[in-house]
């Protein structure tokens, strides 16, 4: 007598968005059941989907290429709308499943348990599995089994437990029912901007999707990690992974990344850990994330809570627009909204003008990337945010203020990455590409600036902004030691 094939399965694709190393994409192949891919589209309110308009962008394309993925492999991908629950819980009742696979978001593991529960009530398992971090949260712990509150103590840990876990490939084949049930049409989703499009450069720099993500790791291991810890601060030099967007959707695994890494030339040692620190760091601000599940709102010093912010909108908004009067920081803005993405160096000047210069709540920032960086995640984009205010875990000092002139003659010595994201500063001498405003009127006139019409005076004195700065801070701390 033939054996009775196993029940059909559920795929819930969410931040994971890859068939490489996807766990719970392996253990729906062990059941031996037929599997039904889905991504759920659910509603906005739960904040569990894109964070921001650049996400929506990038979702569309890494949506339509798992979809091609999966047709490759003999499946394919069904796309529904609705509170995740109840679209679930329809799909099993449609397909005959009484199981559904997922592999973990921390961000969201509030929701889950919620859905877990719910399900289970309706004889439905949900079952989570680990892959978006190099490991899970709970494994790093200090000696005291507490959670770790500084980075360096965390890193040390996370090397002593070793590789994470072997990568998983692709499957050649996904076991599909003879008919999926019907999809939604992604254009439908309406996920890509118009009118006007202010996405239409991102292709230029992106490629979403799982091959997209492979090609970008492939290029970083072969030409620029050799000399990543020196490059990674040079704005105008192409240095970094770039594989911050591709993690962040899930279209790579941290696991996969870190294991391309192994065996390189013993010279390269230096570099592969300083690289490896960074997707250290990501696990580190989930672990922080899971501590406080509202760190993109609430301080982690509460201290801070104390802090009195002076919010003006015209200078929020001209920092925004790129339009500060500082090319540095104004290079960086533009580049976030030409590309949805800005260099990591340029992102701590940026955010450190904003909050120390212009004195502006660091959350006002943090929702700004939030919704104009294809890499926003949840996690990183509120802990960076937190760190540069000096309200975070093991954050830089608020008396650390950061000087827009000397940083940009530092990291962009010759100005070129002020040149290409600021044009109207491209004729200018490297002498004051950085401060134009300390320019003598005949090498303005020469490069074609007017200051106020061309490009804008600073919006704000420096030295006036630090002063002021400080004494927010001393108020802070009750009178105390000065900063």
């Amino acid at each position: 007598m033939p054996l009775e094939k196993p029940p059909t399965v559920i795929l819930w694709f969410r931040k994971d968005l890859r068939l490489d190393d996807n766990q719970a994409l392996h253990a729906a192949i062990g059941s031996g059941g037929d599997i039904v891919p889905v991504y759920i589209r659910e509603p906005q309110a739960l904040n569990v989907g894109p964070l921001g308009g650049a996400q929506d962008w990038w979702l569309h394309h890494s949506l339509s290429a798992l979809k091609t993925s999966l047709r490759s492999v003999s499946s394919d991908l069904v796309l529904l709308s609705g509170q995740a629950v109840d679209v679930l819980a329809r799909l099993a009742k449609e397909t005959g499943a009484d199981t559904v696979f997922i592999n973990r978001a921390y961000e969201r593991d509030v929701v889950d348990r919620e859905i877990v529960a719910q399900l289970k009530a309706q004889g439905i398992r949900l079952i989570a599995f680990h892959g978006k971090l190099l490991h899970e949260p709970g494994r790093i712990r200090t000696g005291s089994g507490g959670s770790f509150k500084v980075f360096t103590p965390f890193w040390n840990a996370i090397q002593k437990l070793g590789e994470p876990h072997e990568p998983v490939d692709a499957p050649a084949n996904v076991p599909a029912p003879e008919h999926l049930p019907r999809s939604e049409d992604l254009e439908s989703w309406a996920l890509l901007p118009s009118k006007p499009d202010w996405a239409s450069d991102f292709s230029k720099l992106w490629t979403p999707g799982e091959q997209g993500a492979k090609d970008k790791l492939e290029a970083f291991i072969g030409r620029d990690l050799q000399d990543y810890k020196r490059g990674r601060d040079l704005p105008a030099v192409d240095a970094t992974s770039t594989l911050s967007a591709h993690l962040a959707h899930g279209e790579i695994s941290p696991a996969r990344v870190w294991h391309a890494t192994r065996n390189l030339p013993r010279s390269s040692a230096e570099e592969v850990s300083h690289f490896r620190r960074e997707l250290a760091w990501r696990d580190f601000c989930y672990s922080l994330l899971e501590e406080l599940p509202r760190l993109d709102e609430v301080n982690w010093d509460r201290k801070f809570d104390a802090m009195q912010w002076h919010y003006d909108p015209a200078e929020f908004n001209a920092w925004t627009r790129g339009q500060t009067g500082y090319p540095i920081v104004d290079a960086g803005m533009r580049q976030l909204w030409r590309y949805g993405f800005m260099h990591n160096r340029v992102r701590m000047i940026t955010a450190s003008f904003l909050i120390k210069d212009l004195m502006i709540d660091w959350r006002k920032g943090e929702k700004w990337f939030r919704d104009t960086l294809v890499d926003a995640d949840p996690a990183n984009n509120a802990g960076n945010w937190q760190w540069v205010a000096g309200s975070g875990a093991d954050a830089s000092p608020f008396f650390r203020v950061f000087n827009p002139v000397l940083q940009g003659e530092k990291f962009d010595a010759e100005g070129d990455y002020v040149r290409e994201h600021v044009p109207e500063l491209a004729r200018l001498d490297s002498k004051y590409i950085h401060r134009p405003f300390d320019a003598p009127p005949q090498v303005l006139a020469k490069a074609g600036i007017e200051l106020g019409k061309t490009y804008p005076k600073p919006i704000i004195d420096h030295g006036f902004a630090r002063d002021r700065a400080l004494a927010a801070y001393r108020a802070l701390r009750g009178g105390g030691e000065d900063a």
